[in-house]
């Protein structure tokens, strides 16, 4: 007995000295109850709640590793444009193996994002958002009959999110099907399996059998993936297959470019559904804003020229609204390893030691997104909250009586900064105009509230709801008149958001 004490006190007196480090003007340090795990498991369970009693800036020790947390939005600038001492390709990687067993050099990152630009930025937007107008037409034509009178009732999320994965599969990984495109739906089938579990891939928080379902899951989409952007014909130019053109010219054999392919499809249409949900949830459970946005919307569809119209269409209720449900609704972390000892100088005049192999993380969806001082009501939607008296958009918010530069990050900021930000406002925007225009929407329940968030996702984009919101929706009488004529399509662009 004498020696299992002996034992015990030398291995707690082993995990003092290793973990154990002097400090100087580091941040305030909470280590948590647990030894090494820390707050694991209140990050990863609720982590707007652990984090929300903080003010400005703490370490905290997760997992075994020391993170800051730096909630000033005053102070963001110091850490989203430092590429010298903070990295975000790192943790990147990290990620990268846990989720997708992808072993990717860092490099191969940039070099990725640099494809990603040439193909998503300037003249190739066009033709980008032309083809998924078409996507969503069609998918939209096979959900619901031109004769069909009777209302279809359905969960509103499964039908953003399955409708908005379709078409963006479709438009930037198949190009024009052929006889050996994969079909979608059960590409989505399988991915919807994988997704769900994505999150606690991430924590290594898996049971045994959640374990087996996310690798059968991820093992079948790295099959139905395996022709993609292979081919010369109509999509030989596109995206992915410039994409997986390099992986082939870097060694990355074809394992690990279908891993890669099955990464980008996570990235590129894991938010856009979700995104589209939220947004007509609101507007659903809103009527002043369903009302407001909808009379913009299906002003710009009685127009002589609609389809001219919408080229350059400027629509400011839709972007209050939607930048709205972003701000209550888009919850990534900011991450970064600190690669080279730096003082992070803060906006009150602190200054603060971040060492080497610690990292910093950023939370916007608790500031600036949800602070009361900068948005009144933080929890309420407000449709017109990004708008002026007079109609245009509002950029000035403001903390301690100083103008913010950030008063909200859905999209990330600095070097990192999501690739596909218009494109993925004007995916929505399509998705959004043609329901709204093409199809009568209600609630199946006129009393139904917005579901609660999955706390579990915090961190990974815009979040995902704990439950449904049911509807019914039909083609209206106008759209089965035109059933024949071509319906408008808005002129910009399609993608999802990237983690920053």
């Amino acid at each position: 007995m004498i020696w299992t004490i002996i034992l015990l006190v030398q291995a707690g007196l082993l995990y003092f000295v290793l973990t154990h480090r002097k400090r100087y003007t580091d941040p305030p340090l909470d280590k948590g109850v647990i030894p090494w795990l820390g707050h694991a498991l209140e990050f990863g369970k609720d982590a707007f709640k652990f984090l929300m009693v903080l003010v400005i800036l703490l370490q905290v020790r997760v997992a075994g590793r020391y993170v800051t947390v730096v909630l000033d939005p005053f102070s963001y600038n110091t850490i989203v444009n430092d590429k010298d001492c903070l990295d975000f390709s790192r943790f990147a990687v990290v990620l990268m193996d846990r989720i997708f067993q992808l072993q990717l050099p860092h490099d191969l990152l940039t070099k990725g994002k640099t494809i990603m630009k040439q193909h998503f930025l300037g003249l190739n937007l066009a033709g980008l958002n032309t083809s998924v107008g078409r996507h969503l037409q069609n998918l939209l034509k096979a959900e619901l009959s031109v004769n069909q009178k009777d209302w279809k009732e359905e969960g509103l999320f499964s039908l953003c999110y399955s409708l908005l994965f379709k078409a963006g599969y479709l438009t930037l990984f198949e190009g024009e099907p052929n006889n050996n495109s994969a079909d979608p739906s059960k590409i989505y089938k399988e991915y919807r399996k994988f997704d769900n579990l994505l999150t606690k891939l991430a924590r290594g928080t898996l049971k045994p059998e959640e374990k087996k379902l996310a690798q059968c899951a991820r093992q079948r989409l790295c099959e139905l993936l395996a022709l993609v952007g292979q081919g010369r014909g109509p999509a030989a130019g596109s995206w992915v297959h410039a994409y997986r053109r390099m992986l082939q010219d870097e060694g990355a054999d074809r394992d690990m470019q279908n891993k890669a392919i099955l990464m980008q499809l996570w990235a590129s249409q894991g938010n856009a559904g979700p995104a589209a949900f939220w947004l007509l949830g609101f507007l659903l459970t809103n009527p002043d804003a369903m009302t407001a946005v909808k009379k913009e919307l299906c002003g710009i569809a009685q127009t002589d020229a609609p389809e001219t119209c919408l080229l350059n269409v400027k629509t400011p209720i839709f972007d209050s609204a939607l930048e709205e449900t972003l701000r209550l609704t888009a919850a990534p972390y900011i991450t970064r390893e600190v690669v080279r000892e730096k003082t992070i100088h803060m906006a009150g005049g602190q200054e603060y030691l971040l060492r080497k192999g610690d990292r910093v993380c950023l939370f916007p969806l608790l500031s600036p997104q949800m602070d009361p001082e900068i948005h009144s009501e933080p929890q309420k939607f407000k449709y017109d909250r990004f708008l002026n008296e007079d109609g245009s958009p509002k950029t000035d918010f403001y903390k301690r009586g100083s103008r913010l530069k950030y008063y909200t990050m859905p999209w990330g900021a600095g070097a990192n900064g999501c690739v596909g930000k218009q494109l993925a406002i004007s995916t929505i925007r399509q998705f959004v105009y043609t329901v709204l225009t093409k199809c009568e929407l209600e609630l199946c329940d006129p009393n139904a509230q917005m579901p609660e968030v999955k706390t579990s996702g915090y961190g990974f984009g815009v979040l995902q709801p704990e439950g449904e919101l049911y509807i019914r929706y039909k083609l209206n009488n106008r759209s089965r008149a035109r059933s024949g004529r071509h319906v408008c399509t808005f002129q910009q662009t399609v993608y999802a958001f990237i983690i920053p």
